[in-house]
């Protein structure tokens, strides 16, 4: 088993999904806390369904680039979605459901409408549960997706105190003077950023696992914001790896198997926080 792993890291593409798995599990993890506290955890499902319908609308027009089109409509959808979230007659989760379902239903009809491939069953089941895509990244691609990293990280530790101050108490952020609704957008356009990088690696339908499993193990064991957010990054790299690696030996999905193994690490995390809850006491 030694010998194969070693001979498929010995082939470039298998790098790249490697380099390009690790560092979108890292993005994913950094804001999954926040996310889970603000009880706003399936945004990034309902940003992936409104990626899926955009990604069908860059097939249909045949544009080879198609983040040219995904990323901005994701992002502007991430906008909407927040600012109708705060709105008195439409909450968060009608808002999240009204956008998901729909963003999906619009996305499967102009693939079927207007279909470019003789397997249309076959390129929509890729899409939601993850394709290997992953494996035939070109160089420019796996630069752009290390440059969005680095962005997205680098603004999480620019703007930490600002994140942690709106993640636990909004309205006394707002008193003090901070404009928590432009923090919260920025927390928006950077999840919508990495729901883009994160479809090709598990698909639609999985992306708000690498968001919210990371930071649910990591809430088993840990009490403090900042050491939840670094167990949870730790963690989501260490099963974004893992699965890659089994996925790549073994011949299952990429995507299924990556959020298989973090199913598996939160049931581990959720036992040693009984274990640890039971020693304290």
């Amino acid at each position: 088993m030694i010998e194969k792993l070693v001979m498929y890291l010995g082939y470039p593409f298998v790098r790249y999904a490697i380099i390009v798995g690790v560092l979108i599990a890292l993005c994913s993890s950094l804001l999954g806390v926040t996310l889970v506290l603000k009880r706003f955890s399936f945004i990034g499902d309902g940003l992936s369904h409104v990626a899926f319908g955009a990604m069908a609308i860059a097939s249909v027009l045949g544009i080879t680039n198609n983040m040219l089109i995904i990323m901005p409509i994701t992002i502007l959808s991430a906008i909407l979605l927040l600012k109708r979230g705060n709105n008195a007659k439409i909450k968060g989760d009608a808002a999240i459901a009204m956008i998901s379902v729909g963003a999906l239903a619009f996305g499967y009809l102009i693939m079927n409408i207007f279909s470019t491939s003789s397997n249309l069953s076959g390129d929509v089941c890729s899409t939601l549960f993850g394709s290997t895509s992953i494996l035939t990244l070109r160089k420019w691609e796996v630069i752009v997706c290390i440059v969005l990293s680095v962005l997205v990280t680098a603004v999480f530790i620019l703007f930490y105190n600002k994140i942690f101050a709106v993640t636990f108490d909004e309205d006394f952020s707002k008193a003090s003077g901070m404009n928590s609704g432009a923090v919260n957008y920025l927390i928006a356009v950077v999840i919508a950023v990495i729901i883009v990088l994160a479809m090709n690696l598990v698909g639609s339908l999985l992306i708000s696992a690498l968001v919210i499993f990371p930071a649910l193990s990591a809430m088993r064991l840990f009490g403090s914001f900042r050491a939840v957010t670094i167990f949870s990054a730790c963690i989501s790299v260490v099963c974004a790896l893992l699965g890659l690696l089994i996925s790549i030996l073994a011949g299952t999905p990429i995507g299924s198997t990556i959020v298989a193994v973090d199913v598996a690490a939160f049931f581990v995390c959720w036992i040693a926080g009984r274990i640890k809850g039971n020693a304290s006491a």
